[in-house]
């Protein structure tokens, strides 16, 4: 294999393993895919590898026989006898000590376990992942790479609370944002589009999914996001509420006669777009149902798009004037309707849509006119060759 690198990239959820193997001589995915339902008899392993796609259902009682199995067809695939040189994880919370990325040792192993009184839903299971893989690959170079660090150094007025100062302090409580390797990627892409050099745009970068997140980019910096201790704050997403009024969660906890575990469950996995529509999580189905007259469905999509032009309209008095706004993520790439809507009211900073470009072409793309003041992009993000990139690095 030569000079050739591998680098394999993993996301650990719950009950899920995502992972994408790299050559990082050619900076290409070779082999991509995720276990899923683990702990179950029937769980599910998908896998495209050199282009092979197959799914198959098995036992994978833990993820380690998960991380097992992956590797079993790899290794059949397309390593055979070479070996994977370094192992890149997604860790969703870096809490206040991680600004960017690491090599795992037991120490910062311990800090992510740690921080799960940030992402209790996430980082429990990141760390769980580490510690297989650790045990699979004891010889190889791992590295965290976290969510939060691209925007760890966003200034004290931005990331403050309005609590009593001295709780902040104690406990870490701050606005820390996530989708971090997004925003960046998505970022250095724009300005490689604009054909400008990255330290002189202000970007606002567009991050929407079935998690959704809006970041204020200066000069290849993060200064505000709208995500914030926890991945809950922000835009209305999938199945989490977004910004609400705390009291809202006081008084559903009364009335409802809800535990903390039965809330957290309610505002995380059965709000959001999910909870107003009653339809799906999923925006594609939503917008089916919108356009056959669902008025519910009409009300989350309305609110998606008023979110994501209430954090584009701040953030444009956070940067002082904004070069590029860009759209990334499953929505952000797909929907035509949610750009159209949101760009549909930023007249007022010079923001032409082009609605030729932005209903056809696929990849990065320039979707605003020539005498738009604003240039407006569609970037496709890549999370994964981020991590592979930090973890080279």
């Amino acid at each position: 294999m030569g000079d050739t690198v591998f680098v394999l990239v993993l996301n650990a959820g719950s009950s899920s393993l995502k992972f994408n193997l790299f050559d990082m001589g050619k900076e290409v995915s070779i082999a991509e895919g995720m276990a899923e339902r683990i702990g179950l008899n029937d769980a599910i392993l998908a896998c495209t590898i050199d282009g092979d796609k197959r799914k198959e259902t098995l036992a994978l009682p833990t993820h380690r026989e998960a991380l097992e199995a992956i590797l079993e067809r790899l290794h059949a695939g397309v390593l055979h006898d070479t070996p994977v040189h370094a192992v890149g994880h997604r860790v969703v919370h870096g809490g206040p000590k991680y600004g960017d990325s690491v090599l795992v040792t037991d120490e910062v192993l311990h800090d992510i376990e740690a921080f799960a009184m940030y992402a209790p839903l996430h980082n429990p299971a990141n760390a769980l992942g580490i510690r297989v893989a650790k045990e699979t690959f004891p010889d190889v170079p791992h590295v965290a790479v976290f969510d939060t660090a691209f925007h760890h150094n966003i200034p004290d007025h931005a990331r403050t609370y309005g609590i009593p100062y001295e709780l902040s302090q104690k406990y870490g409580i701050r606005r820390y944002g996530f989708h971090g390797t997004s925003h960046a990627f998505v970022a250095a892409r724009t300005a490689i589009l604009l054909c400008r050099p990255l330290r002189a745009l202000k970007i606002i970068t567009c991050h929407i999914g079935n998690g959704t997140s809006i970041c204020a980019v200066d000069h290849g910096k993060s200064v505000d996001t709208s995500m914030g201790m926890t991945p809950l704050q922000g835009v209305i997403m999938g199945t989490r509420c977004g910004t609400i009024d705390p009291s809202v969660v006081e008084m559903l906890m009364e009335y409802e006669h809800l535990d903390y575990a039965a809330i957290t469950d309610l505002l995380n996995k059965k709000s959001g777009l999910l909870g107003i529509s009653g339809v799906s999580s999923d925006f594609r189905e939503i917008e089916l149902a919108a356009e056959s007259g669902n008025d519910r469905a009409r009300l989350a999509r309305d609110l998606l798009t008023y979110n994501v032009r209430q954090f584009i309209g701040s953030y444009a008095t956070v940067l002082d004037g904004v070069d590029a706004i860009t759209f990334t993520a499953g929505i952000g790439t797909h929907s035509t309707y949610v750009r159209a809507k949101v760009c549909s009211k930023l007249g007022f900073l010079g923001v032409k849509l082009d609605p030729e470009a932005n209903e056809h072409g696929t990849g990065e793309r320039i979707i605003s006119t020539p005498d738009s003041r604003v240039v407006v992009t569609v970037v496709p993000t890549n999370e994964e060759l981020m991590i592979a990139r930090e973890t080279v690095r």
